[in-house]
């Protein structure tokens, strides 16, 4: 592969909203460049960046995939991201491996939640930003339109650098108002040809470049004097300007054009070769020294010394697992040693390479500013650095938002758990935003991931991936049984049957407690009347026959168990004959201590922005919910309530649907409560129907 200069490299993340043709885009400029013979389509699953079955089968992007490309003697990867927002750890990784964010826009859709999102990301990790309106051939595309609501959302550092010529079916060129020149598609070459500026909308090209000017001169007190004095920039100047004030953030350019039709792609394409920094331009990277606990820094030099960040890792069940990163500093070589700071481990590197979809080519080498991916480190997940071990340093890792749906996953073919568990822990490694515990209680395996369809996409992984087919489900709730009143009985177990018989008698007095969940014993024997060697017998009893209450079989919590009194026999009397008369005393003490079920109650501070209070506040109470109070934070409206857990499993979609997915959420178990008489009936039926059913 050919080598090239840290200054001659552009790391590119595409990022927006789902369906605004980010996918569409990268094909669009891989054809341009040569990197491809044919433009593949998302509907007909030939794209290079969407290789993946279930990115095929559902027409949209699932994982992060790197694109690189050559244009007037620079690399620019490509890392093409999805829009849907249950797959949002994959943008996060994505951002962590580029230098620019290109926020692409859908002309006709105008300004999405998901564009919204892209810019709290790029702030998030102060990254330069530039626009990209898409799709200016189809019908009801409109480009002011469309510019007017990123300025009006994104303030007035948003400054058109293109403009289109022509509307919808007519849209044929660009004007770039830096330089005033026009340039046109031509159909045959497929590429872009000087051209006029029509005459129509000279007057605007005028406007915009002043506006340009006025942005670029308060970025850079230079040109403010001279554009203060003279009332003019030169080109040079403006460009000059306009780079500084893309890699500070402090401009957000805008470009636009047709990913389908192709108008526009190779005016991108140098203006991203022109405007936008290199790795070089970011000056430098700081991480910790994990030996010192000190504060480092790497520039972004290949005569620094080596530091990569994984950014991503790919769970493949024939070739192992395949680790993207981003080189930071120095190069690395294929079959070599490096160290990785993170887990204090060397690793062998064996073949490296770059990436184009899911086509790898062999290199000999990467260095600072490139984009590669090596195959089975043995202690390397995403996140990591890696770095020289006489120099190292570990850059910060991942903050991922917390899962907020569970499913209970269960298999359709008995003998397959081992084969689901391995699988899951396989494709974690390929995606840290879900989680998989074990809910031993009901015996299920759950997953939590960011949406139904996050879940759903990893089931279908499991069945295509690893052979293991599943169902999902919505999990069983926890219930718990207790009691309300107080009741005294006696359980006396007497047994005859030739040669030694079994007899205990225990009575016991059951009642309510609140200092502990777990059962509270209590030994008020005197006299010996139950001998002391049985006592522990009682106890165990008791704490065996807790696991299962006496309404729908759901273990019993907050009990107090007195044993004050009993009688026993010399010779027939036993440990098992005790247990066994204490399981009999809580049957009879639960039925007549009225029994009641639990259900759990989940703490949940629910984010969302003022225009949507009512419809959640509401929600929640529907949900048999109380809302405890709200606060503002940042511009958005926390409201704090307490739900039941059977309310809310499928919350994360519903709160999705309710706020056009700008609202989000945090939950954590509180404490139980006891159901309404309405709901613990359907429980119970539910419950001995169940165990019809499983007898």
């Amino acid at each position: 592969m050919k080598e090239y200069k840290v200054e001659n490299v552009r790391n590119i993340g595409i990022i927006g909203h789902g369906g605004t043709g980010k996918t569409s885009l990268v094909e669009a400029i891989l054809y341009n460049c040569k990197e491809t013979d044919r433009i593949g389509k998302v509907e007909d699953g030939t794209t290079v960046c969407d290789y993946d079955a279930e990115e095929k089968k559902r027409q949209i992007s699932i994982s992060t995939a790197v694109a690189p490309c050559e244009c007037s003697g620079t690399r620019i990867n490509f890392v093409d991201t999805p829009g849907y927002f249950d797959f949002v750890g994959e943008v996060i990784e994505g951002l962590r491996a580029v230098d620019t964010a290109l926020i692409n826009v859908c002309a006709v859709s105008g300004v999405q939640v998901g564009t919204e999102k892209a810019w709290d990301f790029v702030n998030k990790f102060k990254l330069p930003r530039v626009f990209f309106i898409n799709k200016l051939d189809r019908e009801n595309a409109n480009y002011e339109k469309t510019l007017s609501a990123l300025k009006d959302k994104f303030g007035i550092g948003v400054a058109p650098i293109h403009i289109p010529i022509g509307k919808e079916n007519d849209f044929k060129g660009i004007v770039n108002i830096v330089e005033r020149k026009a340039k046109l598609y031509d159909a045959k070459s497929k590429t872009m040809v000087d051209g006029q500026i029509p005459s129509d909308i000279l007057s605007l090209v005028d406007e915009y470049r002043n506006n340009l000017m006025e942005t670029v001169a308060e970025n850079d007190e230079a040109l403010l004097d001279k554009y203060l004095s003279e009332g003019e920039l030169s080109d040079e100047e403006i460009m000059k300007g306009l780079k500084l004030g893309i890699a500070s953030g402090e401009i957000a350019p805008v470009f636009c054009g047709s990913a389908i039709t192709g108008v526009g792609v190779t005016t991108l394409l140098d203006s991203i070769v022109k405007y936008l920094p290199s790795p070089a331009d970011k000056g430098e990277y700081e991480g910790i020294n994990p030996k010192t606990k000190q504060k480092e820094v790497r520039k972004i030099d290949v005569n620094e010394p080596f530091s990569a960040f994984v950014f991503k890792t790919i769970a493949d069940p024939f070739v192992g697992r395949l680790s993207l990163f981003r080189v930071i500093s120095g190069s690395i070589n294929s079959d070599s040693s490096i160290y990785n700071a993170t887990q204090d481990k060397t690793e062998k590197v064996g073949t490296l390479y770059v990436l184009k979809g899911k086509n790898q080519t062999a290199v000999t080498k990467l260095q600072a500013g490139d984009i590669g991916a090596v195959a089975k480190l043995q202690f390397t997940v995403t996140g990591d650095t890696l770095s020289d071990s006489s120099k190292p340093i570990v850059y910060q890792g991942f903050e991922f938002p917390q899962p907020c749906i569970s499913m209970s996953v269960k298999p359709k073919s008995k003998g397959d758990e081992d084969k689901i568990s391995s699988g899951l822990h396989k494709l974690l490694e390929e995606d840290p935003t879900f989680k998989i515990s074990r809910d031993v209680e009901n015996a299920e395996t759950l997953i939590a991931g960011l949406g139904e369809l996050h879940i759903e996409v990893i089931a279908s992984k499991l069945k295509n991936k690893f052979g293991a087919d599943v169902t999902l489900d919505i999990p069983k709730v926890p219930y718990r049984e207790t009691i309300r009143k107080t009741a005294d009985v006696q359980g006396k177990y007497k047994k005859q049957s030739g040669g030694h018989g079994q007899y205990g008698d225990v009575v016991i007095k059951f009642e309510p407690q609140y200092e502990k969940e777990d059962l509270m014993f209590v030994d008020e024997i005197v006299g010996g009347v139950v001998p002391r060697q049985y006592i522990p017998a009682v106890e165990k009893g008791l704490r065996e026959a807790i696991k299962k209450g006496v309404l729908a079989g759901y273990p019993v919590i907050n009990l107090k168990a007195t044993l004050h009194y009993g009688s026993y026999h010399p010779v027939d009397s036993s440990e098992m004959a005790f247990k066994t008369a204490a399981s009999l005393a809580y049957k009879k003490g639960m039925k007549d201590a009225d029994p009641v079920i639990l259900e759990p109650i989940m703490h949940m501070e629910v984010i969302v922005p003022d225009e949507y209070m009512g419809d959640i506040i509401g929600d929640i109470n529907k949900r048999r919910g109380r809302v405890l109070g709200m606060e503002p934070q940042d511009g958005m409206q926390v409201v704090v309530a307490e739900v039941p857990m059977a309310e809310v499993f499928k919350y994360a979609t519903d709160l999705r649907s309710m706020t056009q997915a700008r609202g989000s959420f945090t939950m954590k178990f509180e404490r139980y409560e006891e159901v309404p008489a309405n709901i613990s009936q359907k429980i119970i039926e539910s419950a001995h129907k169940e165990e019809e059913e499983e007898e």
